[in-house]
């Protein structure tokens, strides 16, 4: 697998990077662009420059990413704001030459774009962000900046999949008591306690009830793939930490 993948539908500059062409050692080798890890700070900051690069062509190019706390709120990009980090966990823009950024490691990446309209949009994804409506404020914000849902493009990352996701019986609970249909986004599991989730599929699910008409999927599961970090993979080996891949979208100028 190519180091970086690309969602053949879009047009504006645009990548999902893997864990590979990067600085760092050990469980963060080598293409670790999270500062909420415990690597080397020098070597995550020489990655996000590599990132940079491979994603827009320059390592000068302003890589923003928030500090993500699983939420559904997005931040308007206006500027570079360096290392200083919003709260949120999607980003959207009219600005040109600025990447926005997301960091995962399982949880979902989706890019979205409006080409027509000039206007750009980067989501994490987890669970509970996909249920509580980082979506659905993704969408609206770009909506905002001038973007027409009918012609929003969004592409679906990396990201864990269904035959590595096992969760409990109270997890499928609590997404069967939102809303009765999203049971079906569940398969049984190896005991009548534990369930198999379907994360991307969900997400899916969700931009087609958000009257998303583009929607690709990169069909890459996390968990199995050595070209990319799984927070889960990372806990059943038992260790220490995890490295965060980037995934990246910008307006050209």
């Amino acid at each position: 697998m190519d180091n970086l993948i690309k969602c053949p539908s879009f047009a504006f500059t645009h990548a999902f990077l893997s864990r590979r062409g990067g600085v760092s050692e050990d469980v963060y080798a080598s293409l670790n662009c999270g500062p909420g890890s415990n690597d080397i700070p020098a070597n995550v900051a020489e990655n996000r420059r590599v990132a940079a690069k491979l994603i827009s062509g320059s390592q000068r190019t302003p890589l923003l990413t928030c500090y993500q706390i699983h939420s559904a709120k997005v931040v308007e990009v206006t500027h570079d704001w360096g290392s200083d980090r919003p709260k949120a966990d999607a980003l959207v823009t009219a600005k040109p030459d600025l990447i926005l950024g997301v960091l995962t490691a399982d949880c979902t990446p989706v890019l979205f774009t409006d080409e027509n309209a000039g206007v750009v949009g980067v989501a994490h994804a987890g669970w509970k962000g996909a249920l509580t409506g980082v979506l659905t404020n993704t969408l609206n914000a770009m909506e905002k900046l001038g973007a027409d849902r009918a012609d929003i493009r969004t592409a679906i990352g990396p990201t864990i999949h269904q035959d590595s996701y096992e969760v409990g019986a109270d997890f499928r609970a609590h997404f069967a008591d939102t809303e009765s249909g999203f049971a079906s986004y569940f398969n049984k599991g190896q005991d009548v306690d534990h369930y198999q989730f379907d994360l991307p599929g969900f997400i899916e699910g969700q931009l087609r009830s958000l009257d998303v008409r583009h929607i690709w999927n990169a069909r890459v599961d996390t968990y199995t793939s050595p070209n990319h970090f799984s927070y889960r993979r990372a806990t059943h080996h038992k260790d220490d930490d995890y490295g965060r891949q980037l995934s990246g979208i910008m307006l050209p100028h």
